[in-house]
């Protein structure tokens, strides 16, 4: 295989990625990872990353869009080792073109399998993202609010609007970041994360 060939893992299938297109894959995931870092910068302990390979178990070795996962020394129940992830990172993030892509299916399966508590996908051509929640051994939906926000249940101030996501507007989708980093929950989850055990 090329060297610079993206291939994973998932359910002892290996699986060779296309040509990545910028309207399907390439500028939504900027936009993501711009949503994503932005909530780092502002939550210590709190880690990220791209097309990493994470290695959670022998048949599955994926390389999500985006990831987040908490240090270890804060709770994390991932870990850095030779380079890579080891184990399940709490929240990750697959850019899709549509409901057909194995991102909702065989690596739904192995994300919820290994212990991802959060799981989203952006279906680009299908304008829809899903966000699920681990709840004991399957992953449900989670619903928006009132203002159509949908919120992290694993990381406080996490919250997303998915409708200016998918129409891409990023100021909108800041602004909604803005205020979860600015709500309670998110200044609690920092205390608890910077308070010396």
């Amino acid at each position: 295989m090329p060297q610079h060939q993206k291939a994973e893992l998932i359910q002892g299938v290996v699986y060779v990625s296309s040509p990545v297109r910028y309207e399907d894959h390439g500028n939504p995931h900027f936009d993501l990872i711009t949503w994503l870092g932005v909530y780092r910068s502002r939550t210590p302990f709190v880690e990220g990353a791209d097309n990493v390979t994470v290695l959670l178990d022998e048949i599955n070795e994926p390389q999500p869009d985006a990831l987040l996962r908490l240090a270890v020394e804060r709770g994390g129940r991932s870990q850095v080792m030779g380079g890579y992830v080891e184990g399940a990172p709490e929240w990750v993030g697959e850019i899709a073109s549509s409901s057909a892509s194995y991102d909702l299916h065989d690596k739904f399966d192995a994300y919820l399998r290994s212990g991802v508590q959060e799981y989203l996908v952006w279906r680009v051509r299908d304008r829809a993202v899903d966000w699920f929640v681990s709840n004991a051994d399957r992953f449900v939906p989670i619903a928006p609010d009132a203002d159509g926000v949908l919120r992290s249940r694993v990381f406080p101030g996490l919250w997303l609007d998915a409708a200016a996501l998918i129409r891409r507007d990023m100021a909108g989708v800041l602004q909604v970041l803005q205020r979860g980093l600015a709500a309670a929950e998110h200044a609690d989850f920092v205390r608890r994360l910077t308070t010396p055990e």
